[in-house]
C-alpha cells in the first residue's frame, strides 16, 4: 500500500510562513552566536549580547502572532511552539549570561 503524502500535508499558510522565516533565523543565528559564545563573551559584551537576545524575542513574537493570526486551525499550536521555544531560548541565553560574567574566564575577543 503507497503511502497517501496528500493526506495530512495539504499545507496552511501559517505553518508554511513559520517554516520559512523559522529557518531564516536559524541559519542566521547559526552563523552568528550561541549561548556558548554569551557565555564565553559576557565579561566584556554582557549588556549588547542580552541587548540582541531581547530584539530577537520581540521578532520572534511578531512572527508568531503573525503566523497565528493567519492559520487560526492552528493557532494553539504555533503559540504554544513559539512560547516554548522563546522560553527555551532566553533561558539558556540569561544562564549564559549570568554564568559568563560569574566565571570570570578569559573571553574569545580583546578590547583594548
Amino acid at each position: 500500500m503507497a503511502a497517501d503524502f496528500n493526506t495530512g500535508a495539504g499545507g496552511s499558510d501559517g505553518i508554511a510562513f513559520l517554516v520559512s522565516s523559522g529557518i531564516v533565523y536559524e541559519i542566521i543565528a547559526a552563523a552568528c552566536s550561541s549561548p556558548q559564545t554569551t557565555e564565553i563573551n559576557a565579561g566584556v559584551r554582557s549588556a549588547t549580547l542580552m541587548k540582541w537576545v531581547y530584539i530577537g524575542l520581540a521578532q520572534a513574537a511578531g512572527f508568531v502572532i503573525v503566523a497565528a493570526i493567519i492559520d487560526p486551525r492552528h493557532r494553539g499550536a504555533i503559540i504554544a511552539g513559539g512560547v516554548t521555544a522563546g522560553a527555551l531560548m532566553y533561558g539558556q541565553y540569561k544562564h549564559a549570561n549570568s554564568a559568563g560574567l560569574a566565571s570570570g574566564g578569559p573571553p574569545t575577543e580583546q578590547w583594548s
